[in-house]
């Protein structure tokens, strides 16, 4: 079936040609209200994405993700992969509030929060407008043949750019192996950890491919996101959308001119400017409805009041609005839908609170060395050897930490020390021995209770099991 010629903008990607080549886009520098806010938004974010692995809560990074060392840290917290179940209920928690955010507001996520569009728009792009000024500009640099004035300029661009992706590949490496770590390695000698010097080159290659280059094709073609919002938009999600009743009007969009009535000849507001599609970032038409290439980045909504100002119509032409309420005049309604999502979305939360409040800040595993079996010792008392492994996931280091059986009479013994000491967001371990009399055996096996004290001060229990005879008695 052939697709209707007002529909033929979705069998393709806006940044792409007819021949299959990138069609660049060259967006009008954005001004208005709503980029205003934006912009203070984007700062603060900025300043916290930043700053965030150099701030320390109580000796603890505010945001580390180790992966080689499986340690995390979330927002001061330390996580160790013990509580990997913690993390994963918090990426489900992150999952579910996204998509409820989406179901309401599009995919406003995008426009106002995610950092490529921050960095891409706030800081690459700002530098672009300064070096090669505004839209008309640069299109006219691009074709503009490569004298002095040209390679002076692309040259300033490409240097900065690439001082500023080595400062955010810095701040990424901060994120993965430590803030302390980093600083350490910036101002030592970079050639006595070569292989850092080299990932750091690495990443600073990707974020210069992505912001030089690459650009609003991430949010268009490697995004997975503007896919899942398709699936998630209905009605009655507020987008930012082209109110085509009010802008189409009985006879459709047509240029101004302002020696006619334009409410009396039938005609939309729609001015047919061409400003909206200027200003986008991805290069699309608003007007053409909702677009798996919009970033609700609104724009063409500030670009649009402009234009309405300066004909005398209202504002609000292209806004936040729902399909409902544009047709319908309908105000928001929190439908089912977001009702059970938030549902859901409440009830994660509750079970996240209630975990961190159950976890503890020491957790010991002992378990039965492997192939051995039980001895026997005088006076009918059995004894197994242990492996045990004692976590610390706070900032304060135990001291004089000992295992004593909770369950059972018995004693047990370390093969070092009877007493030793937990460092701080550290561990301890060593081997153990288990004794336990004949007469407190019911079975083969049995499960023990073991403490693990600080002192007098207990600190975690845990439970393992124990091999021996079967008793006669």
């Amino acid at each position: 079936m052939e697709t209707p010629e007002n529909e033929q903008f979705r069998d393709s990607i806006g940044t792409v040609t007819k021949e299959g080549k990138r069609a660049w886009v060259y967006p009008k520098k954005p001004s208005g209200r709503f980029y205003k806010y934006r912009s203070y938004v984007s700062y603060f974010l900025l300043a916290f994405l930043l700053s965030a692995p150099f701030i320390k809560i109580n000796g603890n990074q505010f945001l580390l993700f180790n992966v080689l060392e499986r340690k995390f840290n979330i927002f001061g917290f330390p996580f160790w992969p013990q509580d990997f179940h913690l993390l994963v209920v918090s990426m489900i928690v992150g999952v579910v509030f996204i998509i409820l955010f989406t179901v309401v507001f599009g995919r406003i996520f995008c426009g106002w929060i995610c950092p490529q569009t921050i960095f891409l728009e706030m800081v690459f792009r700002k530098i672009e407008y300064w070096i090669d000024g505004d839209r008309g500009k640069q299109i006219r640099l691009e074709k503009q043949k490569w004298n002095a004035e040209k390679i002076r300029k692309r040259l300033l661009k490409w240097f900065i750019f690439f001082i500023i992706s080595f400062l955010i590949a810095n701040v990424f490496l901060a994120y993965l192996i430590g803030g302390d770590t980093v600083i350490e390695y910036v101002t030592g000698n970079p050639f006595d950890n070569l292989n850092t010097l080299i990932s750091l080159l690495i990443f600073t290659g990707v974020f210069y491919f992505i912001f030089a280059w690459f650009r609003e094709q991430v949010c268009i073609i490697a995004c997975p996101y503007g896919r899942l919002q398709g699936v998630l938009l209905d009605n009655k999600t507020i987008n930012v959308a082209y109110d085509h009743v009010r802008g189409e009007g009985e006879k459709g969009r047509a240029k101004f001119n302002k020696k006619e009535e334009r409410a009396t000849t039938g005609k939309g507001d729609c001015i047919d400017c061409f400003q909206c599609v200027n200003v986008c970032p991805t290069g699309i038409d608003i007007r053409n409805g909702t677009q798996l290439e919009c970033v609700n980045c609104t724009a063409c909504i500030d670009e649009c009041d402009h234009m309405m100002e300066k004909v005398g119509l209202p504002k609000g032409l292209i806004r936040y609005a729902s399909e409902e309420n544009i047709v319908k005049k309908a105000p928001f309604l929190f439908s089912a839908r977001m009702k059970g999502y938030s549902a859901v979305l409440g009830i994660l939360i509750t079970v996240l609170i209630g975990m961190l409040f159950l976890r503890n800040d020491v957790e010991a595993t002992i378990l039965r060395l492997p192939g051995q079996l039980y001895q026997h010792k005088e006076n009918g008392i059995i004894s197994n050897i242990y492996t045990y492994k004692v976590i610390n996931k706070t900032t304060r280091q135990f001291d004089d930490v000992s295992f004593k059986l909770v369950s059972h009479k018995g004693k047990i013994e370390t093969v070092t020390h009877q007493n030793f000491e937990i460092p701080k967001q550290g561990l301890a371990e060593g081997t153990l021995f288990i004794e336990v009399h004949q007469s407190e055996m019911k079975k083969e096996k049995i499960d023990l209770k073991i403490g693990v004290y600080s002192g007098d001060r207990l600190i975690e229990t845990t439970k393992t099991n124990f091999l021996g005879p079967r008793s006669y008695r």
